[in-house]
């Protein structure tokens, strides 16, 4: 149990500084009001003091370690050779989100998802480069178990923060366990799965270390950015992190296909 929840975190090494609603934010930052992130620091926040702490590691192991592996990274391997690493792990991951568009009785969105995993595994050279998208304009359901309770009625529960994967709720942060199984990329249990591709645990750790850094390369001073621009950091990521899943789960509800 111990070695299943370190993989979990070490998994979670894919921080949320780098998510791509962040990044938008940022670039329209100046359309937040104060006013809408006071809102959000009403809610119900009842770990608000495990939070803060846990924002403040968070952001203290980004900085000293996360954000110079990335920088040093970005130095030595092109920007090119980065998204075409990015996009070989997206189209790896399909499982994930295969499997929970079926769990939502999204049939023709799990074939559009198998569909998009064929195409870029033999017409995109393994997946690193992302033809579907591309060439024949084909969308991705990015749907994973947290957005499944959420469209059979599942609550979010508390904010929580999660140690290096940063802001989440509860019922996201259990979703994620589930997520983590299913992902070709981590080593869980003896790997009884035929398509798991670490066969060690130490396999799962260095593949999760990598896709992490290869994703924060690409902007490793979001964060800094965001600390900078605001007092409190704790209450602007708890507000973007709250947006995004609403965005997300818009297109959950939304594309019922």
């Amino acid at each position: 149990m111990k070695r299943f929840l370190f993989i979990f975190f070490i998994s979670s090494l894919i921080l949320f500084a780098n998510d791509e609603n962040i990044q938008e934010n940022l670039e329209n930052d100046n359309n937040i009001s104060q006013e809408e992130i006071l809102n959000e620091s009403r809610k119900y926040d009842p770990l608000s003091g495990y939070n803060r702490a846990m924002t403040h590691f968070n952001y203290g192991f980004y900085s000293y370690v996360t954000k110079p592996i990335a920088k040093g990274y970005a130095y030595v391997m092109p920007a090119p050779a980065r998204v075409g690493i990015d996009n070989f792990f997206t189209n790896l991951l399909f499982p994930v989100r295969f499997v929970n568009n079926l769990l939502q009785l999204k049939f023709k969105n799990a074939g559009k998802e198998l569909g998009r995993f064929l195409i870029n595994t033999i017409w995109g050279f393994g997946g690193f480069m992302d033809q579907a998208t591309h060439t024949v304009g084909m969308d991705i359901y990015r749907e994973n178990f947290g957005s499944t309770l959420a469209y059979w009625g599942v609550g979010e529960g508390v904010h929580i923060v999660l140690p290096f994967f940063g802001p989440s709720n509860l019922r996201d942060a259990f979703g994620s366990i589930f997520d983590v199984v299913l992902s070709p990329t981590q080593y869980t249990g003896h790997n009884t799965i035929p398509y798991k591709i670490p066969q060690k645990i130490d396999h799962g750790y260095a593949i999760a270390t990598f896709y992490g850094v290869n994703l924060v390369s690409f902007d490793p001073d979001s964060l800094e950015k965001l600390s900078e621009r605001r007092v409190d950091l704790y209450e602007v990521l708890k507000y973007y992190y709250n947006q995004k899943r609403d965005e997300e789960l818009k297109k959950t509800f939304e594309t019922g296909e």
